[in-house]
């Protein structure tokens, strides 16, 4: 029975969070420590300048189906909180393509045929691509030792589809450069979103904060079914007794736990169980590990400032993506310009590069005035480097009871919202898979 279990959740990111809400579905009694006061993770609200600004822009897709299904359990609105677009890439002045509302795969394909500012050559090696991918259901023969650049160019992809499609995408999911990204991991996106039904490739746009879009809600939800959120507490350590965890916080240990859920970034797992002898080759494994970092720049302008469009997209520059803060969030002149991945931008100083940013949007924005504030986060390990070679640690350890949850844990995505989300699930039907049948 439920009441037989004791679970402990480290970490109140999208991943903790998926995992206390499955939990809690089943009233399973459970405690989520968080070292923060605002819960999210990576994915997190930030307050500054009078605004709720977020720690990096995420794009949802309609293919995140387990994200969606768990916001919906908790109670989030997600025709309100989520702005759906059809599958949308606009470059002004340079490429705008977007997918009409027609059955898959005819939306994709009139899509692509309609699209302005490719040529009919363009258009067809576009797909020409997408149809050899299908020809091998998306599984390279290769296996994973393929890069994305290798791939587009074994496929004879123009330079510039690439420059405007499938490296912006790439860029976007798997936050790695294309010379180094995964090629299998990339196939397993464009297989889940533009080559699935048509409302798998819609795109979602938060219209609220990170943190307000699912994980206060998730709170509520486990709080209101016996579980216990406890923010501002920090774990230090866990250690194994007898049948049991304890977690060792700032100034005492907490109960004992039947179960432990470590939803931590990975670069944190080690001093959690370092003194675990039975992790000594998950530590190795999760030490080789690299990172790539993300950068949002916020800007406030005047509240007449907007951009055509909620989202637009801008290649040959820095910034990658420009979201209008004051369509999608309610708070006018505020834009934030993404940009993912390693990259030239990174040698520059912090002011260099919000000048360098604000320039490029003035290229979007006709007489852009001044901003009257700016505000950069730097995320320097956003996510995991999506390479061919990364060895992604499973949900089950081999310590039993102990379970990864996390966006680098094993799967088919990447380090996305939706990856973090099903770990956190897998880690939940682990556990609830020990409970008696009936």
């Amino acid at each position: 029975m439920a009441q037989n279990l004791n679970v402990a959740i480290i970490g109140g990111g999208y991943a903790g969070m998926a995992a206390a809400a499955e939990l809690a579905a089943k009233r399973v009694p459970l405690t989520l420590f968080d070292s923060s006061r605002v819960l999210g993770g990576r994915a997190r609200v930030v307050e500054a300048h009078g605004c709720r600004l977020d720690n990096g822009l995420h794009i949802l897709l309609g293919a995140y189906r387990e994200t969606l299904r768990l916001m919906r359990l908790v109670g989030v609105d997600t025709g309100k909180l989520l702005l759906r677009l059809p599958l949308t890439m606009s470059y002004p002045g340079q490429l705008h393509l977007s997918a009409p509302h027609l059955p898959a795969p005819l939306h994709l394909l009139l899509g692509l045929l309609s699209a302005r500012g490719l040529s009919w050559r363009e258009k067809l090696a576009a797909i020409r691509f997408m149809q050899a991918l299908k020809r091998c259901h998306f599984k390279l023969a290769e296996g994973g030792s393929v890069t994305v650049a290798d791939l587009l160019s074994a496929q004879a992809q123009p330079q510039r589809v690439c420059d405007l499609l499938w490296l912006p995408l790439c860029v976007a999911a798997l936050n790695t450069p294309p010379q180094s990204a995964s090629a299998q991991v990339f196939c397993n996106v464009l297989r889940d979103s533009l080559a699935a039904q048509r409302e798998a490739s819609d795109m979602l746009l938060p219209r609220t904060d990170l943190t307000s879009l699912f994980p206060d809600l998730a709170a509520a939800y486990v709080a209101a079914r016996g579980g216990e959120i406890l923010r501002n507490t920090p774990i230090r350590k866990i250690s194994r007794e007898d049948d049991g965890f304890v977690l060792q916080g700032t100034s005492h240990d907490f109960g004992r736990y039947s179960h432990v859920i470590t939803a931590v970034a990975p670069y944190h797992l080690a001093a959690l169980v370092d003194a675990l002898p039975q992790l000594a080759s998950l530590l190795e494994a999760v030490a080789a590990i690299r990172y790539q970092p993300i950068i949002t720049c916020h800007f406030g302008y005047p509240p007449e400032v907007r951009l055509p469009l909620p989202m637009l997209g801008h290649a040959h520059g820095i910034m990658q993506w420009l979201f209008d803060r004051g369509q999608l969030c309610g708070t006018p002149g505020v834009l934030a310009a993404v940009i993912s991945a390693q990259g030239r931008h990174l040698e520059l100083p912090r002011e260099a590069l919000l000048r360098a940013i604000h320039a490029e949007i003035a290229g979007i924005v006709p007489n852009l005035p001044a901003p009257l504030w700016s505000h950069l986060i730097n995320e320097k390990r956003a996510t995991f480097a999506c390479t061919p070679s990364v060895r992604r640690p499973a949900t089950r350890t081999a310590l039993p009871g102990l379970l990864l949850a996390g966006d680098y844990v094993s799967g088919d995505y990447p380090a996305t919202l939706e990856g973090a989300v099903r770990s956190g699930v897998a880690t939940a039907a682990s556990i609830l898979g020990e409970l008696p049948a009936g």
